[in-house]
C-alpha cells in the first residue's frame, strides 16, 4: 500500500513503477537455481502476503468506526483490494510450489505484535495508522524489491501500490484537524509511535530471517546494498514518513 504519488527515490523504475514483465515461470532463470535466492523470495512473499492479510482484517474492522456510511464503504472497498493483494502472493507462491500458510508461518508472530502494540482508538487514529504506519511497512518492501529478480518485482511492486486510503486518510484526518485543531497534537504523537514501531519491526524481521536479509547483502552473481546504500536507504524511509505525515498536516 502506497502513497498516490509517485515515489522515485525509493523505487528503479520511472515514478516508482515497474517494467511489465512477460511471463511468469521461474524455470531458466539462474538467480532461482540458488536455493538462498529462492528461499529469500520465498520470504519476501510470505511477509507481504500475511501483511496484506492483516491490512485487509484492520480496514475491515476500521470500517465499523466510521462515522458515517460512505466513509464505511470507502474503507470497507480498501479492505477488499487489500485481499486482492493477497490472493495475488498466495497464487504466486502456489506457482513456485510453495504452501502459502507456511511461507507466512514466520512472519505471524511479528507482524501480530506490531498490530497488538498498535491498536487504534478510534476512527481516526485507524486512518493514520492505515496511512503512515502501513506506509512504512510498503516503502521497506519497495526497497527490498530493488535487488530481486524483475518477475517478483513486477509483483511485489503492483501489491504495496496505493488503493485508495491515500486520498482518502488525507481528506479525512485534515477534515477532522479543520474541525478540532486539538486533535493533531495527539495525531502527531501517534504518528510518531507508528513509525517507531514499524522501523523496529522491519529490522527485526530482517534479522531474524537471514534468507531474506541476503537481499539487502546480495550474494553470487547478485550485488546487494553497501553500508552507505543502507543508510540511504533508511533515510529514504524517514523523509517519506515526514512527508506523509506533512500531507496529512501533522508535524513528524
Amino acid at each position: 500500500m502506497d502513497d498516490l504519488e509517485p515515489q522515485e527515490s525509493l523505487a528503479d523504475g520511472p515514478e516508482g513503477e515497474a517494467s511489465e514483465v512477460e511471463g511468469s515461470d521461474t524455470a531458466g532463470n539462474p538467480l532461482f537455481d540458488d536455493p538462498t535466492y529462492r528461499a529469500a523470495v520465498v520470504d519476501l512473499l510470505g511477509a507481504l502476503a500475511y501483511g496484506e492479510l492483516t491490512a485487509f482484517s484492520r480496514l475491515a474492522a476500521d470500517a465499523e468506526m466510521a462515522p458515517n456510511q460512505p466513509a464505511k464503504a470507502a474503507l470497507a472497498r480498501v479492505a477488499v483490494a487489500e485481499f486482492h493483494h493477497y490472493e495475488s502472493l498466495t497464487a504466486r507462491l502456489a506457482e513456485m510450489g510453495v504452501d502459502p500458510d507456511a511461507a507466512m508461518e514466520s512472519f505471524i508472530a511479528p507482524i501480530d505484535e506490531f498490530h497488538d502494540r498498535t491498536k487504534p482508538s478510534g476512527w481516526l487514529e485507524g486512518l493514520v495508522k492505515a496511512y503512515v504506519g502501513d506506509g512504512i511497512a510498503t516503502d521497506f518492501y519497495r526497497e527490498i524489491s530493488a535487488y530481486v529478480d524483475p518477475w517478483t518485482q513486477t509483483l511485489v511492486r503492483s501489491v504495496v501500490q496505493d488503493v485508495g486510503q491515500a486520498e482518502f486518510a488525507v481528506k479525512a484526518v485534515r477534515e477532522a484537524i479543520e474541525a478540532d485543531p486539538k486533535v493533531a497534537g495527539r495525531l502527531a504523537l501517534w504518528g510518531r509511535r507508528l513509525v517507531g514501531e514499524a522501523l523496529s519491526q522491519s529490522q527485526r524481521v530482517a534479522v531474524e530471517r537471514d534468507d531474506l536479509a541476503s537481499l539487502l547483502v546480495g550474494g553470487n552473481n547478485r550485488p546487494g546494498a553497501d553500508l552507505a546504500e543502507m543508510g540511504r536507504m533508511f533515510s529514504r524511509l524517514t523523509d517519506e514518513h515526514i512527508r506523509r505525515m506533512g500531507k496529512l498536516g501533522l508535524n513528524a
